[in-house]
């Protein structure tokens, strides 16, 4: 078991019937990922890649009680999904929309918390527990069962750094992607704890980005914790003009605040070492 899925999560994906929805539906079931149902309104009784679908995840509870959802919802309807899925007693999940309205997003946000619900994303590739179960769109070749925790602001970013650290022998623990969108469920801090508890885990890459100020309050507790595994962290953008988007709708710089100048001085502070390049990450970890 992962920090939070492994083998045994059962899982619902809300929108199997899409092209997206089908598509990685397919590829999780080929990893080994415990898929129970599907749930697409007004296409119950209809059958994906051998999963049954429901119209309504109270349905689909009903039949399967499962313990986490998978999102691949258009962003006007995806919060009322995921709103659903809570109501429902899930209590893990991952959001692959992207560009959820911030209010929509907010208010998602405000009702997990309340209900200690872990909510991965959106914007997010997902997380996964390699050689155990994928809850999202990563290319599932480049991981490797392991002892590294990796977690992302950035998609590619983490399978560039996942694939150089399989070539080094260094497997993974579980990665995950935070979600580039301005308003996310789990931060990097929420990600350390969860590895700090985790015996599988001996050490952990964070892998940040320009925009908002998570990376610095990582580094923060990092120090402040005495965080007692070794963390080494890679922050893109570092050449990005201030006032533009870059990417993602969370990556944007405004003046000093959220800069890669401040990220990574807040990192060497905190005695976490900084990759100058994603390929420089495996490095410093051997």
């Amino acid at each position: 078991m992962g920090i939070i899925i492994g083998k045994n999560t059962s899982i619902i994906v809300q929108g199997i019937t899409g092209t997206q929805g089908s598509f990685h539906t397919k590829l999780m079931l080929e990893y080994g990922t415990k898929i129970v149902a599907g749930v697409t309104p007004g296409k119950g009784g209809t059958k994906v890649h051998g999963i049954p679908v429901y119209d309504t995840v109270e349905e689909a509870q009903e039949k399967h009680s499962a313990n986490a959802s998978i999102i691949f919802v258009p962003a006007p309807f995806a919060a009322d999904a995921a709103l659903e899925a809570l109501e429902n007693g899930i209590r893990t999940m991952v959001i692959i929309t992207e560009h959820i309205p911030i209010k929509d997003a907010i208010n998602l946000m405000v009702n997990a918390k309340q209900l200690k619900a872990t909510i991965i994303g959106p914007n997010t590739p997902g997380i996964i527990t390699p050689e155990e179960s994928k809850l999202g769109i990563m290319p599932a070749h480049i991981f490797k069962k392991g002892t590294i925790g990796m977690v992302s602001r950035s998609g590619t970013l983490t399978y560039e750094i996942a694939a150089s650290l399989t070539r080094k022998g260094l497997g993974q623990s579980t990665c995950l992607g935070l979600g580039g969108d301005p308003i996310t469920g789990l931060n990097f801090i929420d990600a350390l704890k969860m590895f700090k508890e985790d015996p599988q885990t001996d050490a952990v890459v964070l892998i940040g980005e320009i925009g908002g100020n998570l990376e610095e309050l990582a580094a923060e507790y990092i120090l402040k914790e005495k965080y007692p595994k070794p963390v080494v962290t890679f922050i893109a953008g570092r050449s990005a003009p201030p006032g533009k988007r870059m990417g993602h709708a969370g990556a944007i710089v405004m003046g000093k605040a959220g800069t890669a100048e401040s990220k990574i001085e807040a990192f060497k502070k905190a005695g976490v070492k900084v990759a100058e390049k994603p390929s420089d990450v495996a490095e410093l970890l051997t």
